[in-house]
């Protein structure tokens, strides 16, 4: 009897724990929540994370060359259109190709009291100005894109200097032909290269007292970007996409291409001044390996500096690098010299093969000695007044030619032939000398060789 009790009671107590486990799943199975759904995506910023390595991003102060290829009328609100000198580099890659044009206006004029006195002591009475220019899109193939750059009024003609070929030691009589023949060159050049009816009319121009002004075509602006930019993917074109570099480097050599970080000027360098150029486009060597990545500073010195002089003596400039500093690790010693830059071309400067670079030598005895034997044609008491008196009043322009004619006096016809005489022997000979001057972000070319060698710092690091 006891044992059947026992039975009993664990019959009873397994069917209740059977029927419990049931309800429980059935409970569970019932009232179980609907798996929840996969957190959404926002689409915009997963777009924005796939395509950011597809849209470079140029920071601000990147500096923009821009060059305009016509003449444009100097008014404010004129539309001017030019392209870029240089091609831009984002980490690396080549992301806007050289001569991507952008469009620009003309926002202000300044006096350009220079040229205005420069302009009356001649009788043109021009009140000539200096344009600012506002760039605001560069024009990609995809489309315009807006940018934010500075005003640009340190606009002027470039000159692209290239470095030549080693040259055999000449004597001072030597040069001194060589300098000769080139200012014949150049004299014959003025009249048999293209665009001599408009050189023409620019002649004639400032014989007036007042004339048009206009910007010269190829003039250039270096400006730099006041807001990051980010550029659309761009596609180029095979030929561009395979290196960032256009032309492989020869051996054991490296072509560098930079910006001066500060203004260089002969007027005021010594020799052993420290510079700094950035550098602005990446190296391969010639086996197609990284050696000079963008952003990586060129350090060297100024090794020979000659301020321009009275008497027409002009100024002079060397400098070379010794060191390049990577933007991470260390850095590199090489040996650097000068092979090119971007200048203004009114300068008009001179690269030897060393690396020197020196204004040309204008200064003529033709120009003094022609005006001076032309005035003295007014003192000519045999001939006709009236040709004699219009051909020796060479100052002041038309004016100076008016006044000589229709004065009819001999001694105010001659006396205006030789203020202009006087005028050419001063600016010929008597003047300040010029000096050679690089603005800051003036575009440089560097030849270096690396070497196993000390690395220089920069003083103050």
């Amino acid at each position: 009897m006891h044992f059947s009790k026992k039975l009993l009671f664990a019959f009873l107590y397994g069917f209740s724990a059977l029927a419990s486990g049931a309800a429980i799943a059935a409970q569970t199975l019932e009232h179980r929540p609907p798996p929840m759904p996969a957190p959404a995506v926002d689409e915009s910023k997963a777009s924005e994370i796939v395509l950011s390595p597809l849209h470079p991003v140029l920071p601000a102060g990147t500096s923009l060359q821009v060059e305009i290829i016509r003449h444009y009328p100097v008014k404010t609100g004129e539309d001017i259109e030019g392209h870029l000198l240089h091609p831009i580099f984002a980490q690396g890659k080549l992301v806007v190709p050289k001569d991507t044009l952008l469009h620009g206006k003309v926002v202000a004029l300044d006096p350009d009291r220079k040229t205005r006195w420069h302009g009356r002591l001649r009788g043109d009475f021009t009140p000539f100005h200096t344009p600012q220019i506002q760039f605001d899109e560069l024009l990609l193939p995809g489309g315009a894109v807006p940018i934010s750059a500075n005003r640009a009024q340190n606009g002027a003609p470039v000159l692209h200097l290239a470095a030549p070929g080693a040259t055999p030691r000449q004597s001072l009589i030597a040069r001194y032909w060589s300098q000769a023949k080139s200012q014949v060159r150049d004299r014959v050049a003025y009249f048999t290269a293209p665009g001599i009816g408009n050189r023409a009319l620019q002649v004639l121009y400032h014989q007036l007292p007042y004339h048009p002004e206009r910007i010269e075509a190829h003039t250039m602006w270096s400006v730099d970007l006041t807001a990051r930019l980010t550029l659309p993917d761009l596609t180029l074109p095979a030929r561009e996409q395979a290196t960032p570099s256009p032309v492989p480097c020869k051996a054991e050599i490296w072509s560098v291409h930079a910006q001066l970080s500060s203004e260089l000027t002969s007027a005021t360098a010594k020799a052993g001044d420290p510079i700094q150029a950035l550098v602005v486009e990446p190296v391969f060597d010639k086996d197609r390996q990284l050696v000079v990545p963008q952003g990586s500073m060129l350090v060297g010195r100024v090794s020979e500096a000659k301020a321009a002089r009275p008497l027409g003596r002009n100024g002079k400039l060397r400098f070379n690098f010794q060191q390049v500093s990577f933007p991470e690790g260390p850095g590199q010693a090489v040996q650097g010299s000068l092979a090119g830059a971007t200048a203004e071309s009114r300068q008009d400067l001179a690269l030897d093969a060393e690396g020197t670079i020196t204004p040309r030598n204008q200064s003529s005895v033709i120009a003094p000695l022609l005006l001076t034997m032309l005035a003295g044609r007014a003192l000519d008491q045999d001939g006709n007044i009236t040709a004699q008196t219009g051909v020796a009043s060479n100052g002041f322009g038309f004016i100076g030619r008016i006044v000589g004619v229709a004065a009819g006096n001999r001694n105010l016809a001659a006396g205006i032939g030789y203020y202009a005489a006087g005028l050419s022997v001063y600016e010929n000979f008597l003047r300040q000398g010029r000096d050679v001057i690089f603005p800051k972000d003036t575009r440089i070319e560097i030849e270096t060789t690396p070497l196993r060698a000390p690395v220089l710092k920069p003083d103050g690091q």
